[in-house]
């Protein structure tokens, strides 16, 4: 699926991120997200844990020039899931960070929440 609403959802939260905003995906995470990045030894369980770490990092992460790369939607009943790949350039993070995201939305009331997040880095196109 090339057009989602979760698409249109993370681009908006991407944005925010390259600007030093984290809200966006706070605002689109449910109270039992779960939620990994490399950055961190653990999964952090909870709205409440991924606010902390966020609030933590806000205004440091800049990236005036990024992509989000062959975004992919599976919907399955009332979740669906969304992967792509996702690179910054000249941020504050360095030249170029190349990462892949999962996110798993569920449909809670006709709006579309996060509740699972995998952030892992990629390798370098050949």
């Amino acid at each position: 699926m090339n057009h989602h609403t979760v698409i249109d959802l993370e681009k908006a939260a991407l944005a925010r991120w390259c600007n030093g905003d984290p809200s966006g995906f706070l605002e689109l995470s449910a109270p039992d997200v779960a939620y990994f990045d490399p950055f961190l030894s653990e999964r952090l369980d909870g709205l409440d844990k991924l606010t902390a770490y966020y609030e933590g990092i806000r205004g440091k992460i800049f990236a005036p020039r990024y992509e989000m790369i062959a975004p992919r939607v599976t919907e399955i009943g009332n979740a669906a899931v969304l992967t792509f790949r996702f690179v910054s350039y000249s941020g504050s993070e360095g030249a170029e960070m190349r990462w892949n995201c999962t996110e798993v939305y569920r449909r809670e009331d006709a709006r579309w929440r996060i509740v699972q997040t995998h952030w892992s880095f990629t390798g370098r196109e050949q």
